[in-house]
């Protein structure tokens, strides 16, 4: 699964979660003919983004190019259930990627758009996210 190599902290606040903000950066299909755009704030875990880049590669069965447009880079800690309160922080558990609404999550070439919007549309069972097929010229 996707995880940093290095980071400079091994853990992070949670964060301020902000609900009336769109994405500026990583909003168009850049990559390739089609996109998984979110349209909504949620965290996506790597095991979430694994899934579905499984997905997408057995609908395409060696055809196309996917380019995952995400990575989770912001560990999420948990501690033991029935340990009492105290005792610091718990221990790196898993990592996360926030996203925002406006963002490109997955983008695929090298297939026709019906087969595209079948493979995105079986991907997008798989995330937390409401998602919208998007294509290169149709932003």
């Amino acid at each position: 699964m996707l995880m940093p190599k290095k980071q400079k902290y091994r853990k992070s606040h949670k964060g301020r979660r902000r609900t009336k903000s769109q994405a500026t950066r990583g909003t168009t299909v850049s990559f390739g003919d089609f996109g998984l755009k979110t349209l909504e704030h949620r965290w996506i875990t790597a095991r979430q983004i694994e899934t579905v880049r499984r997905t997408l590669t057995r609908v395409f069965k060696k055809r196309g190019k996917i380019w995952i447009r995400i990575f989770p880079n912001k560990p999420v800690t948990a501690k033991s259930s029935e340990i009492p309160m105290g005792g610091g922080k718990g221990a790196v558990d898993h990592y996360v990627v926030a996203v925002k609404p406006g963002m490109i999550l997955f983008e695929v070439t090298g297939i026709d758009k019906e087969s595209a919007q079948k493979a995105f549309k079986a991907a997008s069972y798989k995330l937390p996210v409401k998602t919208k097929f998007v294509s290169k010229d149709n932003i």
